[in-house]
């Protein structure tokens, strides 16, 4: 994998881009001038980075693995030391698929019912790959989602999800506390 440097990194136009930051030079950006991401973030191959209106905002330490995707028109939110394996798809907007509206933007805006909220996922929480997370969700604090998990709602901090829906199994435990602070000394 190759990284920009960091004048490359500064050329995409990010609306603010951290130290020591590290992007892969496949990765994608649309409306970069609403991205922002933080000291020490890293974004690998083949990610797609979509910011609507409200924005993304990736914090300090944050991972995002290799075809993960972000997209929708309301803010993402990703942060500090979170983190996205690959192929884990965030979205702020989704169109209905109940059938009484048309779906994709290809038709007239008139003809769809999509919906647009936010999503925060909480520092230190963790999503496995290929898991999905829908408009309007809020993932605690350290809260992990295992591979392939739908995530429909809020989950609790320090809590384990998994499965489609999400459904939580068990806690987990806060001793990453304890090591951030080392970090930060």
């Amino acid at each position: 994998m190759a990284f920009l440097s960091r004048s490359q990194v500064l050329a995409l136009g990010l609306r603010a881009v951290g130290e020591e930051v590290a992007i892969s030079d496949c990765a994608r950006f649309y409306n970069a001038e609403a991205i922002e991401i933080g000291d020490r973030a890293r974004i690998d191959d083949f990610c797609i980075l979509s910011a609507g209106a409200g924005g993304i905002r990736i914090g300090r330490h944050v991972h995002i693995g290799t075809y993960a995707s972000l997209i929708g028109r309301e803010a993402i939110t990703l942060e500090d030391f979170s983190g996205l394996s690959g192929r884990v798809s965030v979205y702020s907007s989704s169109d209905d698929y109940s059938g009484e509206w048309l779906t994709n933007p290809t038709v007239p805006a008139e003809l769809r019912n999509p919906t647009h909220a936010p999503v925060r996922i909480g520092r230190h929480a963790i999503i496995g790959c290929g898991a999905v997370i829908l408009p309007g969700v809020t993932i605690g604090e350290g809260a992990a989602v295992g591979a392939l998990t739908l995530v429909t709602r809020d989950l609790d901090p320090f809590a384990i999800y998994l499965g489609v829906p999400a459904r939580r199994i068990g806690a987990r435990k806060r001793g990453l506390l304890a090591l951030e602070a080392r970090i930060k000394g």
